[in-house]
């Protein structure tokens, strides 16, 4: 792909700031906007919302429930040919946003980098990212299954609703188990175990998100609440269990 390409990422929060500056270590010229922004990443510039509109590619690094306002706010003001990709979580909900709000000229591809700061802290080599073509001819597509190739990610190509249903049983749940594990307040000790680290690994990394993106992935997932009613009837099956073994000790 040619990399004098600009590329604008609207919202510098903390996965906007680490989208940006990975796409600026690949070659992209990257312009940044955040409402509170004080300053981008390393090789990113800190531009304007209306510089970061104007760029030919532009990703929207925002919060799930703020993506509807934020592109009723701004679609207008999106050049022709522009090709506009979001970084939600969920992918039926922003896919049909971006149908509905997003002038037939400009092309949209559904996206989700399934990896962040946490994760991709040394390097995003070998990590999942998943593509999903709303509005886009098959030669852009196929561009930026190259490009994501070049970086040595693992690009899946699915529908919006096959991302959703298989999300809400990896992402969904992980966020999920950590965020209730949290509650317990889990803390060091001499007889950790492997499982337990990776128990506690499991809460630093779902955590250290904003509890905003918790809320967000089970409220927009339409498969959300089939996980969590499949994961209390586990649980109640694990303790009916041990209730009927209880009388025979």
């Amino acid at each position: 792909m040619n990399t004098t390409v600009k590329i604008g990422v609207y919202g510098l929060g903390r996965f906007g700031s680490f989208w940006a500056s990975e796409l600026a270590k690949h070659g992209f010229t990257v312009i940044g906007y955040g409402r509170s922004a004080q300053s981008a990443p390393c090789g990113v510039k800190l531009g304007s919302e209306d510089e970061v509109l104007a760029c030919d590619v532009l990703f929207y690094c925002v919060s799930i429930s703020a993506f509807a306002e934020v592109l009723e706010r701004t679609a207008s003001r999106i050049k022709p040919s522009t090709l506009v990709m979001d970084t939600c979580s969920v992918k039926i909900y922003p896919a049909k946003l971006m149908r509905e709000k997003l002038s037939q000229d400009v092309q949209c591809i559904a996206t989700h980098p399934m990896f962040g700061p946490d994760s991709g802290k040394h390097g995003v080599e070998g990590l999942p990212l998943v593509l999903c073509p709303v509005h886009a001819p098959q030669e852009v597509v196929d561009a930026w299954v190259n490009e994501f190739a070049r970086w040595k990610l693992k690009v899946h190509m699915m529908s919006p609703d096959q991302h959703d249903r298989e999300a809400a049983w990896s992402q969904g749940i992980t966020h999920f188990v950590g965020r209730t594990l949290s509650e317990l307040s889990l803390g060091e000790t001499q007889l950790a175990t492997t499982g337990y680290r990776s128990l506690i690994s499991i809460v630093e990394q779902t955590c250290n998100d904003p509890l905003q993106l918790f809320y967000d992935l089970q409220r927009y997932n339409p498969y959300a609440r089939q996980m969590r009613m499949g994961l209390k009837g586990a649980v109640d099956t694990v303790m009916q269990t041990l209730k009927d073994q209880e009388g025979k000790f």
